[in-house]
Parts: structure tokens; C-alpha cells; sequence
């Protein structure tokens, strides 16, 4: 009964933040629609949906591996059964971390696990505290709960500021519900280094939660960069979310899952759904046992990446040193106006992430999507004369 109210609750919230982000923004998860639509207003057919580089979502454009596509099929002999078998995903999750299933939470998508966090830590109008841009969903799921976010501007070099954000945590510290951090951030790329991560754990009020969604963790190269799953190992009130959404190829399954201490999983677990079919569980236990194929997607997905904006630096404009599988271009003009542009050469690129508003983010899609990319960034947008002095992504 007491997740039944609390549903119901958040969902009515929902509906009038929807309403608000409607009228009011177009950005964030509230803006992006559950199919792609054409000109006439209606979802497009499969096959003009097939035709478009989409290069907006930060999906991995080569889809599931062999492997998982295999376990999946395997599993539809349970399409007709509850309390089928279901591959033994949690454990497998907790095995790959070196966890026990009592600090694992399953979700649909990682995106659930930021939603189940707000609902747990922003009770009786607690704060979450964060930088902006961001990926922005926690704080619209704030406004859900008619919840308040203290959101903190990034440094001139796009990092994420750690003084500021430990800072603003014991100035706030009565009414704080959690910290939140994503790393790489989204839309920028960057990493919080492991060095700024504990400096931030250390720094924090006692007993404050830290949700950090790692959902670009296997993309990064950076020597500076560590999971921080092994500060929930430690028993520090960390909360990592992952998802299979991005390198394993799993976005249009939505699995996703927490890493916590048992205590705040057992909080979080009675504000989550868990509504997993069995079919992505078995292909989420082969995707953890597939190391091959996200190495294989990492590499390509890398190297894309690396001659895009390598490219990009030559026509003179400046790429963010992104740690992801997306980038940041400044375009030095607002990225709404060309959004448009590109979508009209069949091209889906990433929303408007204020306050970074001249910048586009860009999802490094397959060969042919990064060409089709580069063809129309050179007729939409002039050759700048200048040399940018940045480091491509």
C-alpha cells in the first residue's frame, strides 16, 4: 500500500511537470518523445525511421551482439509464464561487481534507478544537489515531487566543480536529500577524476547519499577515471546506476540497475516498479559475460569519435574532451537554429543543454552516420579561418 500512495503520488506530480515542461522548455527527458516523428506530426514508418542517422540519443547504432540476441530468443519460451527463470540476473550483476544481491536494485533502464532515488531521498521537500548542465532527468523528477534542486554552474573548463559542490552540501547540508553526480557528465563527456571523487565522498556531510550514474563508464580511457563501485563495497552511502543501455546495445529493452549498501537498497526497493521482462534478463546475463563484443563496440566507437572531432578541430571549431560516446562542438551560434537543419538531411542531433547553448552534442554513430555527419556540419555551418587550439575528444 505504502509504494501504491507513493506512485500515485509521484505520478500526479509528474503530470503537472509535464505540463510545465511543455510550455516552458525544451530539453531533458520530458522533451524527448517515445518515437520519432515526421513532418506531418506522426510517428514516422519503420523504414523512414531506418534511413535517419541518429545521432541524438547516445545509443550504440550496431545493436546487441550475437551473443545476446541469442539468449534473448531463447527466452520467449516464457513469454506466456510468470515467475519464469530469469537467467539469474541479479546475481550476475552482483557477481560482476564482487557484490552480494542484497546491494544490487534491477530496473527498467537506468533511468528508473534516478527516479526511485528522488522518490527515497526528497521526502518531506528535501534537495538534490548538482551541476548544471547535467543530465537533467533527477531534477525533473524533482519537480514530480514538487521537490527543489540546487544546481551548480560548471567551471570555465566544463568540470564539474567538487569545492563548490562539497561547499554548498554543508551550507545546505539540514535539507539535503542527496548529492548527484554523473560521470562522464552528460552532455559534456568530461570525467570527474577518481582523485575529485573522493575528495567529494570525503568532504561530505555525514550520511548524505551520492548517487553517480556511470552510465558512459565503459567508454572512458582516461588513467584519471575509476568506477566508484568500490565505495559501495566499503559501506560509504554511494549509490552507483549503470545501465544496458548505451554499450551493450539494450536502449528500446530498458534494463538498468543500483549498486548500493543493503540498507539504502531495501529504502530504494519499496519506491521501485521492477517491471523487467524476462527476455532482457537473459540477454542482460549474456551481455555481462560478452566482454568481446563491448570491447569491439568501444574500439569502433572510439576511433569514430576521435576522427570526427579531429575534423571538426581542423574546420576550426572547438571539441569538448569528451570520455564518452558523444561530444560537444561549439558551434558559436545558438544550436537550436541548426538543429532543424540537420534533421532535414535525414540527421537526428542531441537537444539544447542550457546554459551551454551555442554547443551541440553529438552521438558518435556508425561510419556512414559520422560521414553523413561531417557532409552536413560543412554545409550548415561556415569553415571558421582560425585554428582551435582545444584538444579533440
Amino acid at each position: 500500500m505504502k509504494n501504491a500512495f507513493s506512485r500515485r503520488k509521484f505520478m500526479g506530480g509528474f503530470a503537472l511537470a509535464a505540463g510545465y515542461f511543455s510550455l516552458q522548455s525544451d530539453t531533458g527527458l520530458l522533451a524527448s518523445p517515445p518515437s520519432e516523428l515526421g513532418p506531418d506530426g506522426r510517428p514516422l514508418s519503420p523504414d523512414a525511421f531506418d534511413k535517419l542517422a541518429k545521432l541524438s540519443f547516445n545509443e550504440n547504432p550496431y545493436g546487441p551482439p550475437e551473443s545476446v540476441l541469442k539468449a534473448m530468443t531463447g527466452a520467449m519460451k516464457y513469454a506466456n509464464r510468470y515467475g519464469y527463470p530469469d537467467g539469474g540476473i541479479v546475481q550476475a550483476i552482483a557477481d560482476h561487481h564482487g557484490v552480494g544481491k542484497e546491494n544490487v536494485l534491477l530496473a527498467a533502464g537506468s533511468t528508473e534507478i534516478l527516479d526511485v532515488v528522488d522518490e527515497t531521498f526528497l521526502e518531506g521537500g528535501k534537495k538534490v544537489l548538482g551541476v548544471e548542465p547535467t543530465f537533467a532527468t533527477v531534477y525533473e523528477f524533482a519537480l514530480g515531487l514538487k521537490a527543489n534542486a540546487i544546481r551548480l554552474q560548471l567551471l570555465p573548463d566544463h568540470r564539474q566543480d567538487i569545492p563548490a559542490m562539497i561547499q554548498a552540501a554543508r551550507e545546505n547540508q539540514q535539507d539535503l536529500g542527496f548529492v548527484y553526480l554523473v560521470n562522464p557528465n552528460n552532455p559534456t563527456g568530461v570525467i570527474v577524476t577518481k582523485q575529485e571523487v573522493r575528495q567529494l565522498l570525503d568532504g561530505m556531510p555525514e550520511g548524505v547519499p551520492v548517487l553517480i550514474d556511470e552510465a558512459y563508464h565503459h567508454f572512458v580511457e582516461s588513467p584519471d577515471y575509476e568506477t566508484s563501485i568500490p565505495y559501495v563495497k566499503e559501506g560509504r552511502p554511494v549509490i552507483v546506476a549503470r545501465t544496458f543501455s548505451k554499450i551493450v546495445g539494450l536502449a528500446g529493452m530498458r534494463l538498468g540497475y543500483a549498486v548500493a549498501p543493503a540498507a539504502l537498497i531495501t529504502r530504494m526497493r519499496a519506491h521501485a516498479i521492477a517491471s523487467i521482462n524476462a527476455i532482457v534478463k537473459w540477454g542482460g546475463v549474456a551481455a555481462l559475460r560478452d566482454t568481446e563484443a563491448q570491447a569491439r563496440c568501444k574500439a569502433v566507437t572510439l576511433q569514430l569519435r576521435k576522427q570526427t572531432t579531429a575534423e571538426l578541430t581542423g574546420l576550426g571549431y572547438t571539441v569538448l574532451p569528451s570520455e564518452a560516446n558523444f561530444f560537444m562542438v561549439h558551434l558559436r551560434r545558438p544550436a537550436k537554429t541548426v538543429i532543424g537543419e540537420f534533421r532535414q538531411r535525414g540527421i537526428l542531433v542531441g537537444r539544447p543543454f542550457p546554459p551551454m547553448d551555442d554547443y551541440l552534442r553529438v552521438s558518435v554513430g556508425n561510419a556512414d552516420e559520422m560521414a553523413r555527419f561531417l557532409a552536413a556540419f560543412k554545409e550548415i555551418l561556415p569553415v571558421s579561418g582560425s585554428t582551435a587550439t582545444t584538444k579533440p575528444g
